[in-house]
C-alpha cells in the first residue's frame, strides 16, 4: 500500500519514522516532526485508513507492520528509529519483532504490547473507542452544514470537547462542498477487535534472556494519568523487552506528546543522546 507521508529534515541525517495513533494522521505530529528534523530526516506517515493514505476493508497490526516494511523498502531506508503513539506504537512493536534488523531505536508512546481485551469482555478503553466510532459512523455528513453542527451532534455521545476537536480534524469538505471523513470509519468500526488486539506474551515467556535481548535500545513513554500502561502492561514490556526504559510523564494522559510537549521532546532527546 502506498502510504501518504511528509518528509522533513536533511538527507545526511539518520532517519526517524513517526507513526500516529487511532483517529490521527501525520498532521498531528507536524510540529514535533519539525523539531526532530534538526537532527533526523523525519518521515511522518499516515497509516492505512487514516489521513490521506488509501482506504482498505482490512485493518490490523500485521498489515500495518507490512505496510511500514514496504514503505521503508520503497524509500530505500535500510534502518530507522521508529516512534509510534498508541496504535502506531503497537504497529512499531510488531514491526520491531518481525524486522529487528531494520530498527535503530524504538520509542513506544502510551501503549503496551499485549491485547486490551476483546469486545466480548470489554475494557473501559474498548468501550470508549466503540462509542466514538459509532458516533462518527452515525453522523449524517451528507446533510451537515458546518463543523459547529457536527461538534454539537457529537457532543451528545462524546462529552469531552478536546476529544471532539481532535476527531473533527478528520472531517473535510469535498469539491462539491459536502463533508466526508478522511478516516475509513466503517472499516475501523468493523475491525476494532483487531485494533484492540496485541502480542500474545505467552509466546515469549519461555525465551531465554539472550533470546529476548534486543539489538536496538527501547523506550516506552507513558502518561501519568493514562490507564494504558499499568503494572500488568509493564510486566508484558519486561518480558518482551527486558532492557527497555520506561518513563512516566507527569500530568499527562494518553496524548502525552500534546499534553506535555516539552517534557515529551526532552525525554525522547535524552534517549537519543544516551543511546
Amino acid at each position: 500500500m502506498q502510504l501518504y507521508h511528509r518528509i522533513l529534515g536533511d538527507n545526511n541525517t539518520k532517519p526517524l519514522i513517526i507513526l500516529h495513533g487511532l483517529y490521527g494522521s501525520s498532521d498531528n505530529w507536524l510540529n514535533i516532526g519539525k523539531h526532530f528534523a534538526g537532527s533526523h530526516k523525519v518521515y511522518l506517515i499516515d497509516l492505512r485508513n487514516h489521513g490521506n493514505s488509501p482506504h482498505s476493508d482490512k485493518h490490523n497490526y500485521y498489515l500495518m507492520r507490512d505496510d511500514l516494511f514496504e514503505f521503508m523498502e520503497e524509500k530505500e531506508i535500510s534502518k530507522a528509529s521508529i516512534l509510534g503513539h498508541s496504535m502506531g506504537g503497537k504497529t512499531a512493536i510488531y514491526f520491531a519483532l518481525e524486522y529487528p534488523e531494520k530498527v535503530d531505536k524504538l520509542i513506544v508512546v502510551d501503549i503496551a504490547p499485549g491485547p486490551y481485551k476483546s469486545l466480548a469482555n470489554p475494557s473501559s478503553s474498548t468501550l470508549n473507542h466503540l462509542n466514538i466510532l459509532n458516533a462518527l459512523y452515525n453522523l449524517d455528513t451528507e446533510n451537515l452544514k458546518t463543523i459547529r453542527d457536527a461538534d454539537q451532534e457529537l457532543s451528545e455521545t462524546i462529552p469531552y470537547k478536546q476529544v471532539r476537536q481532535f476527531l473533527l480534524k478528520n472531517l473535510k469538505r469535498d469539491k462539491n462542498g459536502k463533508f466526508h471523513w478522511l478516516l475509513n470509519v466503517n472499516t475501523l468500526r468493523n475491525e476494532l477487535p483487531g485494533i484492540m488486539d496485541g502480542i500474545d506474551i505467552n509466546d515469549y515467556t519461555e525465551y531465554t534472556e539472550e533470546q529476548k535481548r534486543r539489538e536496538y535500545p527501547v523506550l516506552f513513554i507513558r502518561g501519568e494519568k493514562s490507564e494504558y500502561i499499568g503494572e500488568k502492561e509493564i510486566n508484558e514490556i519486561n518480558i518482551l523487552f527486558p532492557d527497555a526504559y520506561i518513563q512516566t510523564i507527569k500530568d499527562a494522559g494518553h496524548w502525552v506528546h500534546a499534553e506535555q510537549r516539552e517534557e515529551f521532546i526532552n525525554t525522547v532527546e535524552k534517549f537519543f543522546s544516551s543511546n
